[in-house]
């Protein structure tokens, strides 16, 4: 019996030993390693993420036309803030709200000039215009306001979970569409400028000839001459 608690005082205190040893043991700085290799980004996809925001705002027409409030509530993110052409603000909740009771209507919506930024691999913005024909909008106080016209708007895009949703968007409406979307006229050649000859040249000028000759100044016979003598009475 003292033989085994010997061995097992042994095995013990060799075990305590080597757990010493290896406590007091340098360890590698794995932190250093780690801050020193920096995982590289991502390069975006940008093709991808423009096909995908494009779908996205060209689905709206048909959005408007379905009443399809579930893909407002898809697309939107809960913490949206949204500028309206009339400079007030709306809510997510309003939207689906809106769309779902088709409070905005319209014959046509047409979506142009749509153009996508992307910043990094979740974030990017789309700008561009919509024509609108026939549309209606109906308030909170039931009155229906003709909304048809054309808008310039930016919609701002974050991917949240793997989706893309739209956390801002403002619009403001154009006053003169016609100026808006026409391009600048190329500017004036020199071959379309007035040229020297166009000038008025000496001979345009009053000639010597043409000032008042000495002969169409008052003569001496125009002045005023004395009155001539009255006639005589005659008794």
């Amino acid at each position: 019996m003292k033989k085994f608690l010997s061995v097992a005082m042994l095995s013990v205190a060799t075990a305590l030993f080597a757990f010493a040893q290896l406590g007091c043991a340098p360890q590698p700085n794995n932190n250093a390693t780690t801050a020193n290799v920096a995982t590289p980004e991502a390069t975006p996809d940008r093709a991808a993420i423009e096909r995908e925001l494009l779908r996205i705002e060209n689905d709206f027409p048909r959005v408007l036309k379905e009443r399809d409030a579930e893909a407002v509530r898809r697309v939107e993110a809960d913490d949206i803030v949204e500028i309206i052409p009339d400079g007030s603000t709306t809510t997510k909740a309003q939207d689906i709200a809106d769309i779902q009771a088709g409070n905005l209507s319209a014959d046509s919506w047409e979506i142009v000039e749509a153009h996508v930024t992307v910043l990094d691999n979740d974030a990017a913005f789309v700008s561009g215009r919509s024509v609108i024909k026939g549309g209606k909008a109906k308030g909170s106080n039931g009155q229906t306001v003709d909304i048809s016209g054309e808008y310039r708007w930016v919609d701002t895009f974050a991917r949240r979970d793997g989706q893309w949703k739209l956390v801002a968007s403002a619009a403001v409406k154009v006053q003169h569409p016609g100026a808006a979307s026409a391009k600048p006229s190329p500017t004036a050649s020199p071959a379309m400028k007035a040229s020297p000859t166009a000038k008025g040249s000496p001979a345009m000028k009053a000639s010597p000839a043409m000032k008042a000759s000495p002969a169409m100044k008052a003569s001496p016979a125009m002045k005023t001459a004395p009155p001539p003598p009255a006639p005589a009475k005659t008794p």
